[in-house]
């Protein structure tokens, strides 16, 4: 994603929003440094810096695309958290935490060790309260988010507006979450993602008894109504997509390792709706017929998948999820 942020190309280009921005304030510093020599040097600084050099220049300055290590965390909405909670942990080698929220339990399955900073990616558990069962939303922490956070919702403003995409309404819920066009929602936090401090250790159910050991987030698929449309909106977000998968995904990759995956949405019955689709967590290596038979066990039903060490399956709430070996 770097290579997608700085091109140094020595050719006149449309340049967004925030980059004119930047480029005014270089031009006009240089013109004042020019009259303060008394030279028109400055000035002619200024000048190189808006022609000459429009993108490898002022890279630094660029807030689109994110400067993201990738994926950290996704939730789950169910109509009953426990229960969800006691099956991912029979899934998962892991911790569970849970916070108290709106009258009732959030809970957190770890996806890794707990660090002292709390920097570790999670699958949040939610109560429906009447909404459905759905894969909430995905998170791409951000670098500098807490001090960028106003000045990026601007620039993806007036890059959606520019690109044709409509209004940018902002975020939409807590904690920096937003949806796309289709209505997806993304979250943006802090890079690095961490377990909020409310979040405590839950005696719901044992740890460290589950049938693979997690270590982060590994994918999310997006079905989308228009892919050349979604592509021109997470190209803003993300820069270039990097490639197409064997099932034909168009592909984000980020420095984390983890992916971020469209499709097409198709017109039948359960998958013309624009969704998340599904997610895949990345494990430590596993038996894969042991796997499938424990996740049976449990309650969830073994689906097919394209690669053949990954353990695809639909949970007890009908959510999609996979386990890719490390």
């Amino acid at each position: 994603m770097e290579n997608d942020r700085i091109r140094p190309d020595h050719q006149s280009v449309n340049l967004p929003a925030q980059d004119k921005l930047t480029l005014q304030r270089r031009t006009l510093l240089g013109s004042l440094f020019g009259a303060a020599l008394g030279t028109t040097f400055g000035a002619t600084l200024g000048t190189i810096a808006t022609s000459a050099f429009p993108r490898f220049a002022f890279a630094q300055d660029a807030l689109l695309p994110l400067n993201t290590p990738g994926l950290d965390h996704l939730d789950v909405i169910v109509p009953d958290v426990a229960a969800t909670a006691k099956f991912y942990m029979g899934v998962f080698n892991t911790t569970l935490h849970a916070q108290p929220f709106q009258g009732g339990q959030r809970y957190f399955v770890l996806l890794g060790p707990l660090p002292e900073n709390r920097a570790v990616g999670y699958l949040a558990i939610g109560d429906s309260r009447g909404r459905g069962t759905y894969i909430g939303h995905f998170c791409t922490s951000v670098v500098d988010w807490r001090r960028d956070s106003k000045a990026i919702f601007a620039a993806m403003a007036e890059s959606f507006s520019d690109a044709g995409l409509g209004e940018f309404p902002g975020s939409t819920g807590v904690g920096g979450i937003f949806a796309d066009p289709d209505g997806i929602e993304i979250q943006f936090l802090p890079a690095p993602d961490t377990v909020v401090t409310a979040a405590v250790p839950s005696d719901l159910v044992a740890a460290g008894q589950g049938l693979v050991t997690p270590l982060r987030v590994d994918n999310v698929l997006l079905q989308v109504s228009d892919l050349d449309r979604a592509l021109a909106y997470y190209r803003i977000l993300y820069g270039n997509e990097t490639q197409r998968d064997d099932a034909g995904h168009t592909v984000f990759e980020f420095s984390n390792g983890s992916r971020l995956l469209l499709e097409q949405t198709t017109y039948i019955y359960g998958n013309a709706q624009p969704r998340i689709a599904r997610f895949g967590i990345r494990v430590a290596p596993f038996d894969h017929a042991a796997v499938a038979a424990g996740i049976t066990r449990l309650g969830a039903t073994v689906l097919d998948a394209e690669a053949a060490d990954v353990v695809r399956f639909r949970d007890p709430d009908g959510n999609v999820v996979e386990l890719v070996p490390a």
